[in-house]
């Protein structure tokens, strides 16, 4: 059973951490190849896979999946402690540099960060791989950058996903999704 942590403060150490770190709203296809091998890092090094993630979503998009249906997505592809942070006003105020030496740095201590290529962060999403492969260096962790998976021509993406169901397509999403389009929820 996954665990699951509100808020970087609750923060215990882990062993070994290697952290797959993104929104990962409907945990598409390219979602989950980060997340797995995040897990499979993990299982190599006898560490712990730690989903580092934020909500509501830092772009104010409209989420592909609820918080709750994506700790469940998540938690079957293998990730053990899944760290949720409320991405609210002030933490949005915090330096890319910032965001890697305070927050996960000083209170994770990753081994390894998986991230896909496009991964933004940090104020005004400034921070990009070039800023964590550089920063790895300093605190001595390594990177994995995943390259976005594309499907024939169109990239796998969750704003692409978004419009493919808002327009009716959901075979074309699921295929992006890796998964049929689903609703967590209870039916009443």
């Amino acid at each position: 059973m996954m665990k699951v942590i509100y808020g970087i403060n609750k923060v215990s150490k882990f062993r070994k951490p290697v952290v797959a770190l993104g929104v990962f709203d409907g945990v598409h296809r390219g979602h989950a190849h980060i997340l797995k091998s995040a897990v499979k890092i993990a299982r190599r090094i006898k560490g712990t896979a730690i989903a580092f993630t934020f909500d509501p979503h830092p772009q104010r998009e409209d989420s592909l999946s609820s918080l709750e249906h994506r700790l469940k997505l998540i938690e079957g592809l293998g990730i053990e402690v899944c760290v949720i942070i409320n991405f609210n006003r002030s933490f949005a105020q915090i330096a890319a540099a910032d965001f890697v030496k305070r927050v996960l740095v000083k209170k994770i201590e990753p081994q390894y960060i998986c991230v896909g290529s496009d991964f933004k962060f940090g104020r005004g999403a400034f921070g990009d791989v070039q800023l964590l492969d550089k920063l790895s260096r300093e605190y001595s962790f390594k990177l994995k950058a995943f390259k976005v998976i594309r499907q024939g021509n169109r990239r796998i993406s969750s704003s692409g996903i978004r419009k493919l169901i808002l327009n009716g397509k959901l075979q074309q999403a699921a295929v992006l999704l890796g998964r049929p389009v689903s609703i967590l929820g209870t039916v009443i």
